[in-house]
């Protein structure tokens, strides 16, 4: 089973996010978990009281953007080649070019449409389609 984070700002797409991959924790492929605020999440993280299959980032947090929480985490041997993705209404070639450069993976603009979030997940994850 595969554990899926999310951080981000907003309750609202902490529970659509929830909403979109139920499918995959009613079939017992993911867990999914979210965080409000990157630098809680990155405390946990570094202190080994969590971990992460796919993280999935907002950029624009308060005290921290997902940028920021990236690099940070790319520095961490245990976690340089996990994969993240970011959720963003954040779509300028420039910024996600900055998220390239910091190890980001993907980039899903908000709103964003459940299907595809799950289908990019399932890649991302190795997760074929015919087990859900």
């Amino acid at each position: 089973m595969k554990k899926i984070i999310l951080v981000d700002d907003s309750r609202m797409i902490l529970a659509s996010v929830k909403d979109a991959f139920e499918p995959l924790e009613i079939a017992g492929l993911i867990t999914y978990e979210s965080w409000l605020n990157p630098k809680e999440f990155l405390w946990d993280l570094l202190d080994g009281k969590t971990n992460y299959d796919l993280l999935i980032s907002d950029i624009n947090m308060p005290e921290m953007n997902g940028l920021e929480l990236v690099s940070i985490i790319k520095t961490e041997p245990a976690f340089y080649h996990k994969p993240i993705l970011v959720l963003s209404t954040e779509s300028s070639a420039e910024m996600k070019e900055k998220g390239r450069q910091a190890g980001v993976i993907g980039w899903i603009v908000k709103p964003f449409n459940a299907e595809r979030l799950r289908h990019v997940t399932r890649l991302i994850l190795g997760i074929n389609a015919e087990q859900i």
